[in-house]
């Protein structure tokens, strides 16, 4: 879930050619036959290697019920599947509640995004039996690191494992750079998750469960390129996905001298602007969206040579926005998201989050020209939420090591090969060929309204273009109150369990 500020290095998709599909082939432990491995138990990075796996009973008593389960902190290790040369050790955390039938006990696999993101957002935010507070998206540093029993835990209704991918959490790179260069890619990460999730059914047994895959952000790019090649390149069929906040095309998202990269952040803005006034609901927007994928393109279109298109545009754009009208005018009506974040809660000296606009800290340098600001969720947030993960593991896992928790690995993301194009991605085309070859196929897209990183509208104008490939309803597309990380806010935590629920269920 890791995004900074630049756009082009917080996503990607997932593409599905190339790369290391032979890799694990062996149902089995890989074979460490490249000479470049140290003989030991560190890998080439100096960290100690991942203990054994740890196997612990647990419960948790929440109201109304109390959850008894099997808690697995352990490692999948991956390899190549011509060479046996290793590649790296994913850890991951399974919870398997008691008692259920396996054969037809739903499986969900999560993972966040980055690139370079540890799955501790999903797990301690949302989805786990355990949650660290987030207490509406106001967390900082200092935060406590204390966790709670999760009353919203999706344990209920279905299986959880949790993966970090390489680089990330405790997971560990041990082939070198080579690996590192596989691995940290848009095509090698696809590979590398699929060969993770076939041996975890495979070892435990799972291969009848219902599966399914939640991914936000970069992880919700990874879903339907993942479920393409799990179902073509490792015989493994998912039953649906849950995408957070995903950028479904970066082609509508980049480009300055796109209408639509300027028009789809318009609702966003709104939708902050109205929250001084209490929670917003995609149907208050209406009106915005109208305008903004109407008149706002058309006028946009005219250029800025035509000053009653600019004129208009600042006018409806600076009452949607509540920015100051000489603001947008010298802006000719085109406010990206830095401008809007640094502006809007000017007269406090605050800016804004990226990931939740309506959550500010103040501006650290209110007289540079230069956005030189630490966004106030991401640095707010991954302190105590790596201690909290840290902690589970030690004291309810079984699973203490020295090794840093990577919730946010900067070299992942700095490394990561997008391809040739970033422009020409987009996962558009992995969900229609997954929707048009299972009738089953079920996908919910969850987003926040206040979210100016990667905006609902877009994704919402993109969705609409999908066929129902002969049955209605199988794309869900939700909105809630929050932002990117919108489980931050309670009541969309719980909206989201709810609505991932009956897309298990198939309602």
């Amino acid at each position: 879930m890791r995004f900074g500020a630049h756009l082009a290095s917080l996503f990607a998709i997932a593409t599905l050619i190339g790369g290391i599909a032979t890799m694990g082939h062996a149902q089995g432990d890989p074979r460490p036959s490249n000479p470049r491995t140290p003989p030991s138990n560190r890998p080439a990075g100096g960290l100690p290697r991942l203990p054994a796996d740890s196997v612990t009973q647990q419960s948790v008593g929440l109201p109304g019920r109390t959850l008894t389960f099997k808690a697995t902190a352990g490692t999948i290790k991956l390899s190549n599947g011509e060479t046996g040369a290793e590649l790296a050790d994913v850890a991951y955390v399974a919870f398997q509640l008691d008692h259920a039938d396996a054969a037809t006990r739903p499986i969900t696999f999560a993972f966040n995004g980055g690139p370079g993101a540890g799955s501790a957002w999903l797990d301690l935010g949302a989805l786990g039996p355990w949650r660290l507070p987030l207490d509406n998206g106001v967390v900082h540093p200092s935060t406590p690191p204390v966790v709670v029993e999760n009353a919203d835990t999706w344990l209920d209704f279905t299986d959880l494992v949790f993966i970090d991918p390489p680089g990330t959490g405790y997971s560990q790179v041990v082939g070198g750079d080579d690996a590192r260069k596989q691995l940290y890619s848009v095509h090698g990460d696809l590979e590398a998750l699929a060969v993770v999730i076939r041996k975890w059914l495979t070892s435990n047994d799972r291969l009848t469960s219902p599966k399914f895959i939640v991914g936000e952000s970069y992880g919700g790019f990874r879903g339907p390129g993942l479920a393409e090649k799990l179902a073509t390149e490792q015989s493994i069929g998912i039953a649906g996905l849950v995408l957070i906040s995903p950028v479904i095309d970066f082609r509508a998202m980049g480009s300055p001298n796109e209408a639509l990269t300027w028009a789809i952040r318009l609702p966003s803005f709104a939708a902050v602007a109205r929250e001084k006034n209490g929670p917003v609901t995609e149907a208050q927007l209406a009106d915005v969206e109208r305008y903004a994928g109407g008149d706002y393109l058309q006028d946009f279109m005219r250029g800025p040579r035509d000053a009653a298109a600019v004129g208009r545009m600042v006018d409806e754009v600076a009452k949607f926005t509540g920015l100051n009208h000489a603001l947008v005018e010298r802006m000719h009506g085109r406010i990206d998201k830095d401008t809007f974040l640094r502006a809007f809660d000017r007269s406090h000296g605050k800016i804004g989050a990226f990931y939740d606009a309506t959550v500010t800290a103040y501006d650290a340098f209110p007289d540079s020209r230069r956005d030189e600001w630490l966004d106030p969720i991401v640095p707010g947030f991954e302190a105590p939420m790596a201690s909290a993960m840290v902690w589970l593991y030690a004291h309810r896992l079984g699973w203490k090591i020295e090794n840093q928790y990577e919730m946010l690995n900067n070299e992942v993301a700095h490394r990561w090969d997008y391809g040739h194009d970033l422009q020409a991605l987009d996962d558009i085309l992995a969900l229609k060929r997954m929707l048009a070859l299972d009738p089953n196929f079920r996908v919910l897209v969850a987003q926040g309204l206040t979210d100016v990183q990667v905006p609902y509208f877009g994704t919402k104008l993109l969705l609409a273009q999908i066929p129902d490939y002969g049955g209605a309803g199988r794309v869900a597309f939700k909105t809630y109150p929050g932002g990117h990380i919108l489980y931050t806010r309670d009541a969309s935590r719980q909206a989201l369990r709810v609505d991932a629920q009956n897309l298990i269920a198939g309602k």
